[in-house]
């Protein structure tokens, strides 16, 4: 009768043990599964960033080499607060007032396409006439738009809307 009970709890105990090996086997799938899936997505995510940092470094040789070649030109015009150089298609954001066909007409100016809307890094909206930095949100420059006879443009400077509040 003991043996009958031993053969009885070691064929229960066989049972559990090999219940526990599939339920851990399978246990063990999913886990393999789920870490190779993570894996695979981590992969992909550092792809992306690889792509997106080669396509950056492509876009600025490219600026470089059309920046040197407007240079050659003579073509290069740098902004007025920023100090960055404009590459031919680049125009400052800028706002005349009065009709076109006065000599003299008011014209702010608030920036180029680095400064304006948003400030690259590493640059400074800097005012030319008191030195002091210019707010992105309200700041901007305060110039006279000069339209001469031969169809040419010059714009001088008066200072930013801070430094010209008292100038009249």
């Amino acid at each position: 009768m003991f043996l009958h009970a031993f053969a009885l709890v070691d064929a229960l105990l066989f049972v559990e043990i090999k219940f526990f090996k599939i339920y851990n086997g399978s246990m063990l799938t999913y886990f393999i599964a789920a870490a190779a899936f993570a894996l695979i997505i981590f992969l992909l995510n550092l792809y992306i960033k690889f792509k997106s940092l080669e396509n950056k470094n492509s876009e600025i040789k490219a600026r470089k080499i059309r920046s040197e070649n407007a240079q050659k030109k003579g073509l290069l015009v740098s902004c007025p607060i920023c100090g960055s150089s404009l590459l031919p298609g680049e125009d400052l954001v800028s706002r005349v007032y009065r009709p076109m066909n006065v000599p003299d007409q008011l014209c702010t100016i608030n920036g180029c396409p680095h400064c304006y809307p948003r400030v690259e890094p590493g640059l400074k909206r800097i005012c030319p006439v008191c030195h002091k930095e210019i707010p992105l949100s309200d700041g901007h420059l305060v110039a006279r738009l000069f339209n001469k006879t031969e169809g040419k443009k010059h714009v001088i400077v008066t200072g930013c809307n801070s430094c010209c509040k008292g100038k009249k």
